[in-house]
Protein backbone atom coordinates (compact mmCIF):
# COMPACT_ATOMS: atom_id res chain seq x y z
CA UNK A 1 0.00 0.00 0.00
CA UNK A 2 1.30 3.51 -0.52
CA UNK A 3 0.04 6.52 1.17
CA UNK A 4 -1.14 9.01 -1.04
CA UNK A 5 -2.62 11.69 1.77
CA UNK A 6 -3.10 12.41 5.48
CA UNK A 7 -6.06 15.14 6.73
CA UNK A 8 -6.69 16.18 10.21
CA UNK A 9 -10.37 16.51 11.10
CA UNK A 10 -12.03 17.73 14.57
CA UNK A 11 -13.15 14.31 16.01
CA UNK A 12 -16.74 13.31 14.63
CA UNK A 13 -18.77 10.35 14.65
CA UNK A 14 -20.03 10.80 11.23
CA UNK A 15 -16.50 10.21 10.09
CA UNK A 16 -17.05 6.44 10.42
CA UNK A 17 -19.67 6.71 7.90
CA UNK A 18 -17.75 8.64 5.68
CA UNK A 19 -15.10 6.21 5.45
CA UNK A 20 -16.76 3.36 5.08
CA UNK A 21 -18.79 4.63 1.97
CA UNK A 22 -15.97 5.84 0.51
CA UNK A 23 -14.37 2.09 1.29
CA UNK A 24 -17.07 0.33 -0.34
CA UNK A 25 -17.77 2.97 -3.26
CA UNK A 26 -13.48 3.61 -4.56
CA UNK A 27 -12.62 -0.19 -4.20
CA UNK A 28 -12.73 -0.93 -7.93
CA UNK A 29 -10.00 2.34 -8.20
CA UNK A 30 -7.85 0.65 -5.61
CA UNK A 31 -8.18 3.47 -3.27
CA UNK A 32 -8.68 2.45 0.73
CA UNK A 33 -9.31 4.95 3.19
CA UNK A 34 -8.22 4.76 6.84
CA UNK A 35 -9.18 6.97 9.90
CA UNK A 36 -7.50 6.90 13.91
CA UNK A 37 -8.14 9.25 16.44
CA UNK A 38 -4.74 11.42 17.29
CA UNK A 39 -2.75 10.78 20.13
CA UNK A 40 -4.75 13.85 22.15
CA UNK A 41 -8.34 11.88 21.05
CA UNK A 42 -9.37 15.61 19.87
CA UNK A 43 -8.89 15.05 16.08
CA UNK A 44 -9.27 12.38 13.39
CA UNK A 45 -7.06 11.40 10.93
CA UNK A 46 -8.29 10.54 7.59
CA UNK A 47 -5.45 8.62 5.25
CA UNK A 48 -5.91 7.54 2.09
CA UNK A 49 -3.93 4.53 0.65
CA UNK A 50 -3.35 3.18 -3.53
CA UNK A 51 -3.74 -0.41 -2.84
Amino acid sequence: MRLLATRSFTSNDELYKVVDLLNKTLKEYHLMFGLAKDAGGRNMIMSIYEV
